[in-house]
């Protein structure tokens, strides 16, 4: 349970206009309370919000997450409610009644059975449900884990596994599909489990860093230290280290636990939540969060601390009583009885309210002057793609009209490059209003984070979501008899091992392979990508700069051959106005010679579009429209080619072209037009005895007779 009221706390900057905030919850939020309520639970693996009472539980879906979502309740006996969940296909309501006894109420007949503890002195730490292939609910208590199968026909719990250990307390993500049994005087020693749908993972024992204030002092770690994040499909736990000041992280393997790294933290009470994909610390006595985007595993903040603020109005229906929400709620930020639910939602007790977390990113792009480390911060957005993507046009136009240094210039170009050509290989590239995907092996280094979350520690805060960890193959276990006996769905399984040393023996390839969660759950939200294809950079980038950079061209040279370089190394192939653009550029500074260069070595890629502008640009140099020429004859633009040679008066040279080359396509009033055009009678005549020879039957045709007596008109001394 989240736990009881206490005093607000003092005014926080309410988010106005002129407020700063990288982060911010949105007004109106959620409204969960309940009249009779006596507590607050979160179901991860439902994405439920819940609120008992004595006789009833009051439940609200909180993904998607809506501010007017109408609550569904149901009727249970009455009497004590420590922790309360749904089974993962919500036909079952699970309610621990005290530290021995779990109830169960069957929603659709209303029938109900029980779960006791054996022993007195074994108490029951919490429960949740699990769409393991071992089975369906696992009990926590402080000896250890017992693993229970449901079974509808006999309405009760069948004993599949247990798993002895002392159990201080317990911390467990669904999304994750991990738990982490604290144990030893500091509570620092941790056994973990992951339970996915291949069966039951152990991870080996591991310890965590705790520094001491005094030789002799032996700090006690507490469940609200310690997180389970997942970040890019990576399962990360997090530990606060009071007495240092740190934050420390660990990345979770089949055969290891491999500390990543500390993170300085400036307040003695932590939260955690993950928005995008990005981590975000907040610092409770200072108010205020620091942002990292560990993709790449970075310790740098992505941008300075700011004060997590409401935004949005309150409505006019009510503005009164809205007003006194909104006030309220803006004096209780960061209060005691705030609980923060992994990923991105925290719950107001006080008021009974709960806010969704949404990042600024509009605002994180302005307070960082770095752009290619921004621009590679907004390519890997995902629930705001749109905005990230405008943002990222926008960062990289002004780049180039504020005329930065050329080298970060060329660094945003190659991020914006290599996105896109990520994007293609992961299919997570919008084409046509359509997204494309692929399968993604691996660890899916852009995917989106999962949205589900809560730390459940023995306090009671509950947790739930919805898929497995995907993992096919796992360690053997000694117990491997008893799960024999689980029901049928269970013959695929591979349990976890007993112990650190056999936890080893499941082959060399398995050998620091990354626990990470179930890929496709991931992915359904994934609908767009902030990845900007080359015509769009070419559209709302170059084209857009062009006209306004006429006095340095060479400049937008430079960065246009960087953008083809880019390009290249990454097999993007690039559409003809780019290389339209380059000529003209180059035609601007009068840099003939360079321009014949990039055409010979092909830098610059032959294309009917580059052709023509290569002609329209040899109206001011000769050798430039001759490449033109060149480029419509090596493309085998035959009709073209012969066009352009009428045009320039080579009739004859254009005639034995296309009977060369066997044109059909031309028609001979071309010729004849453009000779008689000329007004040179030997031009026309020479047309009209070059039709004679090589077409039969041309002199029988009423072009002929025209045009003969045209040539008549205008020298009657030739004939022809």
């Amino acid at each position: 349970m989240f736990g009881n009221t206490s005093n607000s706390q003092p005014m926080v900057g309410f988010g106005g206009s002129g407020a700063l905030s990288h982060a911010y919850i949105h007004y109106p939020p959620l409204k969960c309370r309940y009249d009779g309520a006596i507590g607050l639970f979160y179901d991860d693996g439902n994405k439920l919000l819940i609120s008992p009472t004595s006789d009833q539980v009051v439940s609200w879906k909180v993904s998607p997450f809506e501010s007017d979502a109408v609550p569904t309740t149901d009727t249970i006996r009455e009497g004590m409610v420590l922790s309360v969940r749904y089974s993962l296909d919500l036909k079952l309501i699970a309610v621990q009644r005290s530290n021995h006894e779990v109830q169960f109420w069957v929603r659709e007949t209303g029938e109900t059975f029980s779960q006791k503890s054996k022993s007195e002195s074994d108490s029951i730490l919490g429960f949740f449900w699990t769409d393991c292939a071992v089975c369906d609910i696992v009990f926590v208590k402080t000896s250890g884990l017992d693993l229970y199968a449901y079974m509808p026909e006999l309405k009760s719990l069948d004993l599949v596994e247990t798993k002895k250990m002392n159990v201080s307390w317990y911390i467990y993500t669904h999304e994750s599909r991990l738990i982490l049994l604290a144990s030893g005087m500091q509570c620092k020693s941790f056994t973990g489990y992951q339970l996915s749908s291949a069966g039951v993972i152990r991870l080996p024992r591991f310890e965590m860093a705790m520094a001491k204030l005094e030789a002799n002092s032996k700090p006690v770690l507490a469940a609200e230290d310690v997180h389970i994040v997942t970040v890019y499909g990576r399962i990360y736990c997090l530990q606060v280290d009071r007495v240092a000041m740190l934050l420390h992280s660990y990345r979770f393997y089949r055969d290891a636990v491999i500390q990543q790294g500390s993170l300085p933290i400036y307040s003695s009470k932590i939260a955690v939540s993950v928005v995008d994909n990005v981590l975000l610390i907040h610092q409770v006595d200072a108010k205020v969060i620091i942002l990292y985007d560990i993709f790449a595993d970075s310790r740098t903040p992505v941008s300075a601390p700011l004060p997590l603020l409401i935004r949005g109005s309150p409505s006019r229906t009510n503005a009164q009583s809205s007003e006194t929400a909104l006030t309220n709620a803006t004096a209780n930020l960061y209060g005691d009885d705030w609980k923060f639910l992994v990923p991105d939602l925290v719950c107001d007790v006080t008021n009974g309210f709960l806010w969704k977390i949404h990042l600024d990113l509009e605002a994180i792009s302005a307070s960082n002057s770095e752009v290619p480390s921004v621009l590679e911060f907004l390519q890997r957005r995902k629930l705001e793609a749109k905005k990230a993507k405008h943002l990222c046009l926008e960062l990289a136009r002004s780049v180039i009209m504020e005329r930065r240094p050329l080298p970060m210039v060329f660094r945003a170009i190659d991020v914006l490059v290599k996105s896109f050509a990520y994007s293609l290989k992961t299919g997570s590239y919008m084409k046509g209003g359509k997204l494309e995907k692929t399968p993604v092996s691996g660890v899916p280094e852009n995917s989106e984070s999962g949205k589900s979350v809560k730390n459940e520690s023995a306090s009671g805060v509950e947790s739930r979501t919805a898929q497995d960890s995907g993992f096919s193959t796992s360690d053997s276990e000694d117990n491997s008899s008893s799960i024999k006996k689980a029901k049928a769905k269970s013959h695929n399984i591979s349990s976890s091992s007993g112990n650190t040393e056999d936890a080893s023996t499941t082959g060399d390839q398995l050998v620091n392979q990354p626990l990470n969660v179930n890929i496709s759950e991931q992915q359904e939200s994934q609908v767009t990508s902030a990845a900007i294809s080359p015509d769009e950079l070419y559209s709302f980038v170059f084209a857009s700069v062009e006209e306004e950079m006429i006095a340095d061209a060479s400049y937008l040279f430079a960065i246009i051959v960087e953008f083809i370089r880019s390009a290249n190394l990454e097999k993007i192939r690039l559409a003809p106005n780019i290389y339209v653009l380059a000529v003209r550029l180059l035609a601007r500074d009068e840099r003939y010679a360079e321009l014949g260069l990039f055409i010979l070595n092909k830098i610059i890629e032959p294309s009917k579009e580059v052709a023509l502008q290569l002609l329209e640009t040899g109206r001011q140099n000769i050798q430039t429209r001759k490449l033109g020429l060149d480029m419509m004859r090596q493309l085998m633009l035959h009709h073209d080619y012969i066009v352009l040679l009428v045009q320039d008066g080579c009739y004859l040279e254009a005639l034995r072209f296309a009977r060369k080359n066997k044109v059909s396509t031309v028609r001979p009033s071309l010729f004849l037009e453009a000779a008689y055009a000329s007004n040179d009678p030997q031009h026309l005549a020479a047309v009209l005895r070059f039709f004679r020879d090589f077409i039969p039957g041309f002199s029988t045709t009423s072009e002929h007779s025209t045009y003969l007596r045209a040539l008549a008109d205008m020298a009657p001394s030739i004939t022809a």
